[in-house]
This record gives C-alpha cells, structure tokens and sequence, in this order.
C-alpha cells in the first residue's frame, strides 16, 4: 500500500504545483509530469527488482487485444464531446507523439500499472492460487487504482467537484481490463489511443488532455 500512496502524492503534487499553483502550459505540465512519474516507476521497479522487460513481454498480444476493446468507448466518448480546431503538420505529429503516446504512457504508469503491481502483483503465487483472495487482491488493487486517479485528477481545478467522476469511471474500465489480462500492454494502449483521440478531436475542449486554463 506504501507505493500506492507514494503514487497518489505524486499524481496530487504534479496536478496540484504544475497545474493549479504554477499555471504550466500542457506542454511544459506534462514534462513535469513525465519527469515525476518516470523518478516514482524507476524507484519502485529498483525496489522491488520488477523488470519491465519481463511485464510488458508477458500476455502482450491478450493485453494489447483487450487494450483496443477498451479503447472504443473511450474513443467513443472523447468524440461525443465538443470538437475544436486541432494543429496541422509538424505540429501534430508532435502533439500525438507528446500528448499522445508520452502522455498516455505516463498516466497508464501512474493510474493503473503501479497500483496493480504493488497491490497484486507482489502478493505470492500461494495467496493467488486461492480464488477468493485472488479476487479480493483484485478489488484492492482496483481501489488502489481509484485513489491514485482521483487524487492526481483532484489537482486539476477542472475535475474538482462531480467532473472528477468521469476520470474514474474511464480509469475503473481500464484498470479491470489489466486485471483481467495480466498484461500492462492493456492500460498502456487503452491511455494512448483515448490520448490520441482527444488530440485529433480537439486539444482545447476535450477533457482527457488537461490541464485547461
């Protein structure tokens, strides 16, 4: 539980300082963000000697299938949302590959991965062989997921209040599809896809890519 809450201050304190006390433009924010987020994954994978060769080579082709399930409705609700003008040419190749693949990355890390990998996949293969506990495990690191999410989105001021549901409703699907899989490929593809999808829609109205001053 120890990396989880380390997880969740370090979403808050990105949000909160970068975002709702500095003020960053997305572009510098997520660079931050980045920056916090690789330190966090780098301690604890070190920690716990966790390769990440070995966890993204496990069930890829399940996780990835399962990824793009997810992302359908993701994708789905990223275009009922109101569109705006999106950047053309060199500009866009950078957004998608920033905003898109950098981003989405970092917060499949943050919001599912670490949680799941501390909270369940740490636990021995004689408590998971028992399906009760397995499925207890599960919904621990499902909760645990949860209170990363909401503590990173809270930093926001424009999640602050009912919008913060929508975050965890999209992270709830996400990190259940990982638990289902095994596989981190399945947050990972499930985040750059929607990522990418709100750039193409449109930067400045679509609410999977705060912050939006």
């Amino acid at each position: 539980m120890t990396w989880t809450l380390i997880a969740a201050l370090v979403g808050l304190a990105s949000s909160g300082i970068f975002s709702s006390l500095f003020g960053w433009d997305r572009t510098l924010f997520v660079a931050a963000h980045v920056t916090l987020v690789a330190g966090l994954t780098a301690a604890c994978f070190f920690w716990h000697h966790i390769s990440l060769r070995v966890q993204f080579g496990r069930r890829w082709r399940s996780g990835t299938v399962v990824g793009l399930l997810i992302a359908i409705p993701l994708v789905r609700n990223v275009l009922s949302q109101p569109a705006s003008s999106r950047p053309v040419g060199a500009t866009l190749v950078w957004d998608l590959g920033w905003l898109g693949l950098v981003y989405g990355v970092a917060d499949a890390i943050l919001l599912s991965i670490i949680p799941v990998l501390m909270l369940y996949g740490t636990r021995s293969g004689e408590t998971l062989s028992r399906p009760g506990r397995r499925l207890g495990w599960g919904l621990a690191a499902l909760a645990g997921s949860l209170l990363v999410t909401a503590a990173y989105h809270a930093g926001f001021a424009e999640f602050r209040g009912p919008q913060l549901m929508a975050p965890l409703i999209g992270n709830a699907i996400i990190t259940a599809g990982y638990l289902l899989t095994g596989s981190p490929v399945t947050p990972v593809v499930s985040h750059v896809l929607m990522h990418g999808a709100a750039v193409l829609h449109g930067l400045t109205t679509t609410i999977q890519l705060p912050p939006h001053y």
